[in-house]
């Protein structure tokens, strides 16, 4: 009788201990700031990009080899799990997108309040209201995008994703250069904003830095729900050239949606 008490007040008093440390473990308190890594993966379908060598056929049998491929990030905004977000400064929220170097792959940001986030949200280009501040809104920014080439040559203003190479088609069967550049034309600002959710919380904490690891579709920029030919725009001797025109509205729309969150380490 005296064993089977006891052995009941062990049960009692270790059941009381895990429910001690369960209770304490789900009201941890996450103080500080951490860093974030956002990576940019640039693929083309199911298939990782090559810069120059690779065949990129899209579904109106046109093949690309891609030799530049750029894009502007900014205006960062992460959603934790509780809802309440937190939005990167501003002036320090750009950064060029370039798949031709190491540093242009990924974005270390700092001063992260820890907490576990389940949302990125991100612009494409430089929204209209932090061009119109000049350097107040974008702080050293307009000279790094000028020596990376994303300013437009013959007027003010950004160039918000950059997409060169050469093409062929069933009626262009030499190999002809093509250039993709979207940014302010006319009336029609293109910038646009992507919100992606996380498949995994990303927990930012002084000792964790979690690097959220984003997959780039480019085929979705004149293959996605909009389906623009480069042929079509083919100007003789000078290429395939989309800069402005009607194009220019249905390749932001397709550039919203070649985004997606492959998976995110917290190391």
């Amino acid at each position: 009788m005296k064993n089977t008490l006891y052995r009941a007040l062990a049960i009692v008093t270790l059941s009381i201990s895990l429910f001690s440390c369960s209770s304490d473990d789900n009201n941890e308190t996450i103080t500080g700031n951490g860093k974030i890594t956002l990576k940019f993966d640039n693929a083309f379908g199911a298939n990782d990009l090559i810069l120059n060598t690779q065949g990129n056929t899209t579904s109106n049998n046109e093949v690309l080899k891609i030799s530049l491929v750029k894009y502007i990030v900014s205006n960062v905004v992460f959603t934790k799990a509780d809802g309440t977000t937190f939005t990167y400064p501003k002036s320090k929220s750009y950064f060029i997108a370039d798949e031709s170097t190491a540093t242009g792959q990924q974005f270390q940001l700092a001063d992260i309040p820890a907490g576990d986030y389940t949302k990125v949200k991100f612009g494409i280009g430089v929204d209209e209201e932090q061009w119109k501040l000049g350097a107040a809104g974008q702080g050293d920014f307009l000279a790094k995008a000028d020596a990376a080439g994303m300013m437009w040559s013959w007027a003010a203003g950004y160039k918000f994703l950059a997409l060169e190479g050469t093409f062929t088609s069933p009626t262009v069967t030499t190999a002809t250069p093509f250039m993709i550049h979207t940014g302010k034309t006319g009336t029609d600002y293109n910038y646009t904003e992507v919100t992606l959710d996380l498949p995994t919380k990303a927990l930012v904490r002084t000792n964790i830095t979690p690097a959220v690891h984003i997959i780039t579709d480019l085929s979705k920029i004149i293959d996605g729900k909009n389906k623009i030919k480069l042929s079509d725009n083919n100007m003789g001797g000078m290429g395939a050239m989309i800069m402005g025109g009607a194009n220019l509205p249905l390749i932001t729309q397709n550039i919203s949606a070649m985004f997606r969150v492959d998976h995110v380490h917290n190391d």
